[in-house]
């Protein structure tokens, strides 16, 4: 046995079962973007939040928990294709994202940003999404650079449950101001 095969026999495995559902079928999937906010069932599709032109809908593999998107109903690709108001509807859904975000898990920061195009990292290139990533200090350990593997704390089910909540609560606010 050389070197190398023996150092691979010795190194531990982290298994992330769920993951490979997304490897297997990302490139002949059905657009997510379009099919969840089809769908009756909006804590199984993981949709939070519909406007009259964008939803928020959690990330079914997050980069961290409370992994948000915020989209538009219309499937494109081309970011000049959306109106001011459906733009101004999207930024606004952005904005109550971070707000969601910090009223249940106080994160030290955040990153948000569109992947535009399969070579910018978009995962679903072909329908326009805002990533809202929700960071704290410290989050960026030796798992993702070691393992390519991510710790997630709380599942997608409880999170959901809690955003949800939270969005009542903030939306039961706004209504009393």
């Amino acid at each position: 046995m050389d070197e190398h095969t023996a150092s691979v026999e010795r190194m531990s495995r982290l298994w992330a079962p769920w993951r490979i559902e997304y490897i297997r079928h990302a490139r002949e999937m059905e657009c997510v973007l379009c099919t969840a906010p089809a769908r009756d069932d909006d804590e199984s599709a993981l949709v939070l939040h519909r406007g009259r032109w964008n939803f928020v809908m959690m990330n079914a593999f997050p980069y961290s928990p409370g992994h948000l998107m915020v989209a538009p109903y219309q499937h494109t690709a081309d970011l000049n294709s959306i109106t001011t108001e459906e733009g101004v509807e999207h930024q606004d859904m952005v904005k109550l994202g971070v707000a969601l975000l910090t009223h249940i898990g106080k994160p030290d920061g955040f990153n948000i940003g569109l992947n535009l195009g399969r070579v910018a990292g978009a995962g679903f290139d072909q329908h326009l999404h805002t990533h809202i990533v929700p960071r704290w200090l410290g989050d960026t350990n030796f798992m993702p650079v070691l393992s390519n593997t991510r710790v997630m704390s709380e599942s997608l089910p409880s999170m959901y449950r809690r955003l949800r909540d939270a969005l009542e609560h903030l939306s039961d606010a706004s209504a009393g101001t």
